[in-house]
């Protein structure tokens, strides 16, 4: 079982995420894990208050480093766990840095809001920066969900047979994405035009089926 333990001011953001689908079923059968830490849990002040303006000046708020340290250090508790925190300036989340993470035992992903997090978080806590892609979201909250669902499916028993990942997982951890149909084998939308399924994938051979995969599909992962 690999646990996630997601650090946040939003935590009511991920129950509809975690009670539906594969996800949901996945931790009923301790597949998975899905701890939610509520950020304002480790604040001492009556306002229970996580930001602060920056130095220097700056349109918005920042997540203060002493909230962020006191929950890491509690949810961190053997010290074993890797740390991640989402911003725009981290390393691109991909296919291959997927397979490396789903052979963690736990991941702590840190859920920055407003206009950032203190660079001492990045610095001093985290032991990597990691983006979702090359545009700004509001919060680390979907990015944590992209980023749990993506390591999840590589979980034996997730997404189904264990086969299911051998036969679609490349040697350096990237992940075979090909063309698929189902029935009918002929689709007529209107008279006169016919969609047809592939001959080959009708024939049995599983041989040239797999060929057709390989040729008709992509390898997904860092280029």
């Amino acid at each position: 079982m690999i646990k996630f333990d997601v650090i946040t001011i939003f935590p009511e953001m991920f129950k509809s995420y975690m009670g539906e689908s594969l996800i949901a079923r996945a931790i009923e059968k301790k597949f998975i894990k899905i701890n939610l830490h509520n950020l304002r849990k480790w604040t001492t002040d009556n306002h229970q208050t996580v930001d602060d303006r920056p130095f220097g000046g700056g349109l918005g708020m920042v997540l203060k480093v002493d909230p962020i340290y006191k929950a890491v250090k509690q949810v961190n508790k053997d010290k074993k766990a890797k740390i991640i925190l989402f911003t725009p300036r981290g390393q691109k989340f991909d296919q291959t840095m997927a397979y490396k993470l789903a052979k963690e035992n736990q991941i702590i992903f840190i859920c920055g809001r407003y206009e950032g997090v203190d660079e001492r978080v990045a610095e001093k806590i985290a032991d990597m920066e990691v983006s979702i892609g090359d545009y700004d979201l509001m919060g680390g909250e979907l990015p944590a969900m992209v980023v749990i669902e993506t390591i999840s499916r590589l979980v034996p028993g997730v997404i189904g047979k264990k086969q299911l990942l051998e036969e679609r997982i490349s040697k350096s951890g990237g992940f075979l994405e090909y063309a698929q149909y189902t029935r009918p084998e002929i689709y007529e939308p209107q008279k006169g035009k016919k969609w047809k399924v592939p001959a080959v994938l009708l024939s049995g051979d599983h041989k040239k089926i797999d060929e057709w995969k390989r040729s008709h599909g992509k390898v997904i992962e860092k280029d």
